[in-house]
């Protein structure tokens, strides 16, 4: 049944979404989805980066606990 919406069909979707809700409405909405998918990759960004300053961090010391006397 939705397979073929088309142009048209979404065109009007968004005339009666647009009648329905107002302008201003949905421009603040749009800006808040903004806000929040911002949000989100800059959330997957700096984890992303915890994890490779972790990696990092754990992968400099690579000598076993005996030899570190020995040297």
């Amino acid at each position: 049944m939705l397979n073929n919406i088309g142009l048209p069909g979404i065109l009007l979707i968004a005339v009666v979404v647009l009648v329905l809700f107002g302008r201003g409405k949905i421009s603040s909405l749009m800006g808040e989805v903004g806000k929040g998918i911002t949000a989100f990759k800059k959330g997957v960004h700096d984890s992303a980066k915890e994890i490779e300053e972790e990696t990092a961090n754990s992968a400099k010391d690579v000598t076993p606990e005996n030899d570190k006397d020995k040297v």
